[in-house]
This record gives C-alpha cells, structure tokens and sequence, in this order.
C-alpha cells in the first residue's frame, strides 16, 4: 500500500471515529431532552394541581370571612 493510499485511509478512519462521536452526543443530547420535556409536562401538571388547590383555598378562606361577617352583623 503506497503512502497515499494510507494517508487516505487514515483521514478517513479519523472522519469516521468524529462522526461516531457526534451522533453518540446526538443520542445523548436527544435522551436528555425528551427527559426535559417529560419534566416540564410534569411541572406544568403540578403547577396546575397547586393553583386549583391554592383557588380552592381562597374560596373557603373568603367563604369564611362571609360568614364571620354575617355572625357580626347579626351579634
């Protein structure tokens, strides 16, 4: 095998090991952002369970101030 043949071969085995790291990062990065997208939905999900709760709180707090204030125009 002559020197050019060699140099040729060795540029394209250096090529090849760079591309096979850039699609093991490519995998990598896409695990990582499905894992952030599932996170996300996660907290949007509890995000709207704890305004639901924190509304359904307001509501019985100020139920409550209704009624003391009835029991106080009454006494």
């Amino acid at each position: 095998m002559d020197t050019q043949t060699r140099h040729f071969e060795e540029e394209l085995a250096a090529l090849s090991r760079t591309l096979d790291t850039a699609l093991e990062r490519m995998r990598r990065l896409a695990e990582e952002n499905a894992s952030l997208r599932r996170g996300r939905d996660q907290m949007a999900g509890e995000r709207a369970a704890l305004m639901a709760r924190n509304e359904q709180a307001r509501t019985r707090v100020e139920a409550m101030i209704e009624r003391l204030k009835s029991l106080e125009a009454a006494g």
